[in-house]
């Protein structure tokens, strides 16, 4: 192959390429990077050529922070499923060298990529899955933290509704069914920004509660605002008694259902108001043709709910909570950096800190 990188302006075979690959999530599509230029990001989304058939697609965008400016690919490259390691290696080496270029005059001290690449065999000469040493034979190395899921939740729902409850969690399934039975749960679903104001406190109080750092109003704003205009989110809204008790957004693309952004209040606790809040998000991706629904982020270090119930990670308790509606877990290759300049060890320095003390 004589491969071309080349920058892509058109969306149509932007989204077209992505629609016929399995491993991909909304963080590479074009509304996402819609998204990002709403938030004031340079972005740039790069296409991988054979003469004129689309191998790859990149999208990138320029973060810069208190810790450092970089590059960052989330949830990427998306390449062809047919590649082989090799070609994958020589289209992200590819993409490395254009990118480097462009670090540099961006004053980015290095490359993040978070990858969409499953974790595969681990090899027993190095002891890394065998799609990391794509990342580490072409000078990657790990990075101190992830910024998007690494291990997610997965479930099939082109299952009848009879079976995906046949196979929750015992318990799951009860609450579900005691919620549907219960006239002071209700469940609505919004295409409304406004409804983003009932979401809001919800997401805060849980965003204290389990002491992770709430994206800000305008975030939520901004992504909202970029798919809503292809019908690709809703908000999703539980109420009790008339209360929002429970909320969530979720994104609908390319029949794919994200479970996004949620919260909870922990006074309702005892309320299976969220429960029944899934069942039903999950009811309307069926509806609207979807065949997988990702649960987002899970702890790492579970795979069971036995494992969830014994862990002491942070999201411990919310890997319960989705592991009780069934599916199976996806592990993916872990963040890598890609470094530029020595600056880069100020930000390495700053982020194991931070991991540390969230006890990540």
């Amino acid at each position: 192959m004589a491969i071309q990188i080349r920058e892509i302006d058109n969306k149509e075979e932007w989204e077209n390429f992505l629609l016929q690959q399995a491993e991909k999530t909304f963080l590479q599509s074009w509304n996402w990077g819609e998204f990002n230029k709403e938030m004031g990001s340079v972005i740039w989304r790069i296409g991988a050529y054979d003469t004129d058939q689309l191998l790859g697609v990149v999208l990138v965008y320029k973060i810069s922070a208190r810790r450092g400016t970089f590059l960052f690919i989330p949830h990427g490259p998306v390449v062809k499923e047919s590649l082989s390691n090799q070609d994958k290696k020589e289209i992200l080496g590819l993409i490395v060298a254009q990118l480097s270029d462009v670090a540099k005059k961006q004053g980015a001290s290095f490359i993040r990529v978070s990858p969409i690449f499953l974790e595969g065999v681990i090899s027993p000469d190095d002891g890394y899955p065998e799609n990391e040493n794509i990342f580490l034979d072409l000078g990657f190395r790990r990075s101190p933290i992830h910024m998007h899921p690494e291990v997610t939740w997965e479930l099939d729902i082109t299952l009848p509704e009879e079976k995906l409850l046949a196979n929750m969690r015992k318990t799951t399934r009860y609450l579900i069914r005691q919620a549907e039975k219960n006239p002071d749960i209700q469940i609505s679903v919004s295409d409304k920004i406004e409804d983003l104001k009932l979401f809001w406190p919800v997401y805060v109080e849980t965003a204290k509660r389990h002491h992770f750092v709430v994206f800000p109003e305008k975030y939520l704003e901004a992504e909202f605002n970029s798919f809503i205009k292809d019908r690709e989110i809703l908000i999703f809204l539980g109420k009790y008694k008339g209360e929002v008790v429970s909320s969530a957004i979720f994104v609908f693309w390319q029949g794919i259902c994200f479970y996004h952004h949620s919260g909870s209040l922990s006074k309702y606790n005892k309320i299976p108001v969220s429960y029944l809040l899934q069942w039903r998000a999950i009811q309307e991706a069926k509806i609207k043709g979807c065949k997988t629904y990702n649960f987002w982020g899970i702890a790492p270090d579970v795979a069971t709910e036995s494992d969830a119930q014994k862990s002491r990670h942070p999201w411990a308790g919310l890997s319960l909570f989705k592991m009780g509606f069934g599916g199976c877990k996806k592990n993916y290759v872990k963040t890598q950096d890609f470094v530029i300049s020595q600056k880069y060890w100020i930000n390495y320095l700053i982020e194991k800190i931070r991991k540390r003390k969230r006890n990540l």
